[in-house]
């Protein structure tokens, strides 16, 4: 089995800010796996929020064996980036070598397309506006928040999108007394859910909060180990591949969170088509999905995914799985 990792850079229509800071490009790992005649492939997205980088997530992945298969990586790397990317390498191969595809190999309905949230970078309330008219037909507008002086944001979008349904992700940029005073003022403006509006490391705070609009986990949940934690604080868990080492792991999260009463969103790094076609099939009948990497990039790997009115739609064959 022959493991190869390539470092691809694709540019970004716009400049993406967050409350952590912007980016112009985004930088990914492919994983290419060989094992006889068959190859699979995969992306993942290192994220220094979780420590990682291209170096040391490429050194994961190079420290792997020179033979395993999909249940024995599962204990070989931590969920995580580098995971991600052989998991859903090996699942391509797999739905290769059996001339299936990937939903069939895991006993799935075939999927369809779902609606996806598109992104609004983080701005002055004036060109937060601006981007919210732009992108006004959009049925699901997800802002990006976090500061303590977000509220004119949150106007101004949706003064600007007046019939779009809209979430918030503050990426654990408020204090408890600023969710608290916010809370209301989203509800009033139709917000119909509110991401990670406290630092990971510091959400208990949530267990004594009235939370009048759903309180989803992004930062606060990895994998299934992070399940336990989050009981009483949060109404949502939001599922990412790189956080949860992969496909395999991501669908075992989903079924878990479910039977304990959570509902499911599915979202994504900046990446390009090739890290979202295994969460298309994570994504079906989520509460929230929000894949929408490839409509922030300026390019695209080859037979990209399809995005419409009816949202963002499985991946062929030719791309993945």
């Amino acid at each position: 089995m022959e493991i190869s990792v390539t470092r691809d850079v694709f540019r970004l229509a716009q400049v993406f800010t967050i409350s952590r800071g912007s980016r112009s490009e985004a930088q990914v790992l492919t994983v290419r796996i060989s094992d006889g005649d068959v190859t699979g492939w995969g992306e993942c997205v290192p994220y220094a929020r979780y420590e990682e980088t291209l170096d040391s997530v490429t050194a994961q992945i190079e420290s792997l064996p020179a033979r395993f298969d999909r249940t024995e990586l599962q204990g070989l790397l931590p969920a995580g980036a580098a995971r991600n990317a052989v998991d859903c390498a090996l699942w391509d191969i797999e739905a290769k070598r059996a001339g299936k595809r990937v939903w069939e190999l895991a006993g799935l309905p075939a999927p369809t397309p779902e609606i996806t949230a598109y992104t609004l970078s983080l701005d002055t309330p004036e060109k937060m506006r601006e981007q919210a008219a732009r992108n006004a037909h959009r049925p699901l507008l997800k802002i990006k928040l976090g500061t303590p002086d977000d509220m004119p944001r949150v106007e101004a979008v949706r003064a600007g999108a007046p019939d779009a349904r809209i979430i918030v992700d503050a990426n654990e940029g408020w204090s408890a007394d600023v969710y608290a005073d916010l809370a209301p003022h989203l509800v009033r403006l139709g917000v119909s859910l509110v991401e990670q509006p406290l630092p990971a490391g510091d959400d208990e705070a949530l267990r004594g909060i009235e939370r009048p609009l759903p309180v989803c986990a992004d930062e606060a949940c990895h994998d299934r180990d992070s399940l336990p934690g989050l009981k009483g604080k949060y109404d949502v868990i939001n599922i990412k591949l790189d956080k949860t080492g992969g496909l395999t792991e991501a669908l075992a999260l989903r079924e878990a969170a479910l039977a304990q009463g959570y509902k499911v969103m599915v979202g994504c790094m900046v990446g390009s088509s090739l890290a979202m076609a295994p969460a298309v099939l994570v994504a079906q009948g989520a509460m929230v999905t929000d894949l929408d990497g490839p409509l922030l990039l300026a390019e695209d790997r080859e037979n990209a995914l399809t995005f419409d009115e009816a949202g963002v739609h499985p991946p062929t064959a030719d791309l993945w799985g």
